[in-house]
């Protein structure tokens, strides 16, 4: 009899995998519009070309005053200028005050802004801009947004690495950055295995299924910015492998399988890749999945593209996917590869028969601030991924009870890393 096969930790198997996907690092650098920048990872620091804001402004429409002038309320000051936003005013004369409105200048002199809600304008019959009667004593810097009070000129405001999100896009806008220095998208090949295989339109024939795994792993690669080369179902010989992989070498960085990681004898992935290259199967101590491949296809030239094959059941493919390849993704372009930590949550279920491998367990915030269970865990039930908003990462062996404190990972934060 076969000794059982030591498990690999996830953690240990997260640095081997970073450690290969290194070697494989992007560097080719793009310059792209920052209107066209979503999505894309900065090839070097975005840094201001300016204080943010660039001058002294007010937060509130309203009055520009010195605040000596207003030692009690109710003191009267005439209103000599206007200043809207994108102007500049004249210096603040002692005695008077300045209409300003939101995101105005704050003109030289005046050292607090009091709201036009605590202010009563008094018009001049003569025609004048009037004068305004101070409702509330004013504490000097009230209602003034400092220069550089966000972001200081030449200041690192995105660093190299950054997944550039829409919010990130706005503040390097922000800075003046109008084109930016991202690396070129990962290319990506993807393939799955299984003569059982049948894509969605087709008539289901007896013994076969749906090929759900490569509408799932192209949409994760699409998400985390990658060019994809789908080269659909690989029938389950040698030979068809073989030249999968070669076709899939060619022009990718990566080459993602779905299935044929196992040991049986229609499983063709191992021998195919160890004649294109090299492969070590892995087995895993994560539920759901176990089994991962990771190896090495020769191209012309001497390079290689790197190999991650995934388990077959669409559950396992899809959360090894989360904690894997785009892990792998993530190092391959200089990006922090460590797993999101987590948030402390209330279990509203309880899990009384944990399993040795480490859980991940499909999971939903309820209304009440806790988290539900799904109540079938299958690796094959795929509607609980989608039911689910996150994960319980659960450590091995351990029971929960219902009220106890799990450690949540939303979906969102594995999704697009």
């Amino acid at each position: 009899m076969n000794a059982p096969r030591l498990l690999l930790s996830l953690d240990d198997a997260l640095a081997r995998l970073v450690a290969a996907a290194a070697g494989h690092a992007i560097d080719e650098v793009e310059t792209v519009s920052t209107f066209d920048a979503l999505g894309r990872v900065l090839a070097a620091d975005v840094r201001s070309a300016l204080d943010v804001p660039p001058a002294d402004n007010t937060s509130m429409d309203g009055y520009a005053v010195r605040s000596a002038d207003v030692a009690v309320a109710g003191a009267v000051l005439p209103v000599a200028q206007r200043i809207p936003a994108g102007h500049v005013g004249q210096p603040l004369q002692p005695g008077t005050a300045a209409r300003i409105f939101t995101g105005g200048q704050v003109p030289a002199g005046a050292d607090a802004v009091v709201m036009q809600e605590q202010c009563e304008a008094l018009a001049d019959a003569g025609g004048g801009m009037g004068a305004v009667r101070v409702n509330a004593v004013p504490v000097p810097g009230q209602w003034i947004r400092r220069r550089g009070e966000d972001v200081q000129h030449d200041s690192v405001v995105l660093p190299r690495g950054t997944r550039l999100t829409p919010q990130a896009l706005g503040l390097a806008a922000s800075v003046g950055a109008g084109t930016l220095a991202v690396l070129r998208r990962p290319r990506v090949a993807l393939f799955s295995t299984g003569d059982e295989l049948q894509m969605p339109g087709e008539v289901l024939r007896p013994g076969a299924i749906y090929n759900s795994n490569r509408f799932t792993l192209r949409a994760l690669l699409q998400a985390g910015g990658c060019e994809v080369q789908d080269l659909g179902i690989v029938g389950d010989t040698l030979a068809a492998t073989r030249a999968a992989l070669r076709e899939a070498a060619a022009h990718n960085d990566l080459i993602v399988t779905s299935g044929g990681v196992s040991v049986g004898e229609e499983d063709h992935l191992k021998p195919a890749a160890e004649a294109e290259g090299s492969m070590a199967n892995w087995q895993i101590a994560i539920k759901p999945g176990k089994p991962l491949a990771l190896g090495r296809i020769r191209r012309e030239g001497g390079s290689a593209a790197l190999l991650i094959g995934l388990p077959g059941n669409p559950v396992s493919s899809y959360v090894t996917y989360l904690l894997t390849v785009g892990t792998a993704l993530r190092a391959m372009q200089g990006m922090p590869t460590a797993l999101p930590a987590g948030l402390p949550l209330r279990a509203d279920f309880d899990w009384p028969r944990p399993d040795r491998r480490r859980e991940f367990l499909r999971v939903r915030l309820n209304d009440q601030g806790g988290l539900d269970l799904f109540a079938n865990q299958s690796s094959g039930v795929l509607t609980s991924a989608v039911w689910a908003d996150g994960l319980v990462d659960n450590p091995p062996g351990q029971a929960i009870a219902r009220g106890d404190s799990v450690r949540f990972v939303p979906l969102a934060a594995l999704v697009t890393r």
